[in-house]
């Protein structure tokens, strides 16, 4: 009897992908020599998944449990969850000299969000080359200021672990405190948001503005992407540094260049990193909000960061400005946007509310002893795959965490992803009678 070949879609083998490089991530952070003194089950899965979704959300301190191999293994799935595994399995099968077929190039099309499969191989080419380069430009511009502080060894591997965490948008740091002990460091500060930005603002635009330098040739994707970017940063520092300006708990004690230093970074971070120079669980209640609305939002398709994508926004609110003036058709800068496009916006929002929803309810049953503003909070980095927290992460009960787990992995490969991987899509053949259902 012949067993039946399994075929999976592209959203099915991503998801595979994913959940094997977690599970081998959680068996090697298992390892006696991972770890100095051991290390549970669930906290090496939750390690695992935080370091491949590149969350940053941690339950155990990364610097001291972890080993200097433990902290490879965590460098390793990060950088894998970062570019993505089909990143590597194509430099693999190009390694091997062996052709790339059709179905690799689908799949490499979906794991970058692609709109062709044309010139899909030579943009992974192209994404490898370029991380490789600013990770290392990142790491020596980082040990100018580490390397004298640790040592030449220790220094250049504070550098690398960070600068790697940074422009995979990770927020995995080798201190308890993350990077508030450079709060008002300017060296620290511009390299790491550097790092992180160019990483979430998506590998499409990056290799546009490397072909086409001028602002009016670059594709509408990449224009709304680096003008979204900078209004939002904008907002986001100016917000940060009024709400936060006489709080004795974070900026009130700050000089006032200390004080724009750490507004930039916490306002800049939250989108996609997850580092903090404050203390997230003294911050005002209204930075909290308006942070939560910053990770839902997250950063660029196609980038090593999460959340329904400053693209999918930009057009949700394009798309409401449409309707106020009445218009048939959604448009910017002098293009059009497909409906098929405004429909898929909605619908990831709408997937990311179900999902974050559903989560956050699971975990009011399971760990209701627990505030629900730092819950909600939680529940919103794990979805952005951001990683701030309020400090409960660790708090969390072990369905919790689990919860907390399944949440980084959906935030990963996106609720839609998960949608399409589980249903049979059948071409739309029959046409029906339209009629009117009167809303609001």
């Amino acid at each position: 009897m012949k067993l039946k070949k399994v075929q999976l879609t592209p959203p099915q083998f991503l998801m595979c992908g994913f959940g094997i490089t977690i599970m081998a991530g959680m068996l090697m952070l298992k390892l006696p020599v991972s770890t100095y003194d051991g290390i549970s089950w669930l906290n090496a899965l939750f390690t695992a998944t935080s370091a491949t979704t590149v969350t940053g959300l941690v339950t155990v301190d990364t610097g001291t449990v972890f080993t200097l191999f433990g902290e490879a293994i965590i460098m390793m799935l990060i950088q894998v969850g970062g570019l993505g595994f089909m990143t590597f399995a194509v430099l693999v099968i190009l390694f091997l000299r062996k052709k790339i077929t059709l179905k690799e190039r689908l799949l490499i099309q979906e794991a970058l969000s692609q709109t062709s499969i044309g010139g899909v191989v030579k943009l992974v080419l192209s994404l490898f080359i370029f991380s490789l380069i600013i990770e290392l430009a990142g790491m020596v511009l980082l040990a100018t200021v580490w390397v004298p502080e640790y040592g030449w060894m220790e220094g250049l591997h504070v550098s690398l672990f960070h600068s790697i965490s940074a422009f995979n948008n990770a927020g995995f740091s080798l201190w308890s405190d993350n990077l508030i002990g450079y709060v008002g460091d300017p060296l620290i500060n511009l390299v790491i948001t550097g790092l992180f930005i160019l990483g979430g603002i998506g590998f499409t635009v990056l290799v546009d503005v490397y072909k086409k330098p001028r602002f009016k040739k670059l594709t509408l994707h990449s224009k709304l992407m680096i003008v979204g970017t900078l209004i939002i940063n904008t907002v986001a520092l100016l917000f940060i540094f009024f709400a936060e300006y006489g709080n004795p708990d974070t900026l009130g004690g700050l000089s006032l260049m200390d004080k724009f230093w750490a507004s930039y970074f916490q306002g800049v971070t939250t989108r996609t990193a997850g580092f903090n120079s404050l203390d997230i669980g003294s911050m005002e209640e209204s930075s909290i909000l308006f942070m939560m609305m910053l990770m839902f939002i997250g950063a660029g398709s196609g980038s090593t960061g999460s959340g329904i994508k400053l693209t999918t926004a930009i057009i949700i609110i394009l798309t409401f400005i449409t309707y106020l003036q009445n218009k048939s058709e959604v448009s910017v800068l002098g293009r059009t946007i497909r409906n098929n496009i405004v429909m898929r916006a909605f619908s990831i929002t709408f997937a990311g509310f179900i999902t974050i929803f559903f989560c956050l309810l699971g975990l009011t049953l399971t760990d209701p002893e627990l505030p629900f503003l730092e819950v909600v909070f939680e529940v919103f980095s794990a979805f952005g795959t951001v990683g701030l927290s309020m400090g409960i992460t660790d708090d969390l009960s072990a369905p919790g965490k689990i919860i907390i787990i399944i949440l980084m992995f959906l935030g990963r490969v996106g609720p839609i992803t998960l949608a399409f991987s589980l249903a049979t899509i059948k071409p739309d053949r029959i046409r029906y009678a339209k009629e009117d259902v009167y809303t609001g």
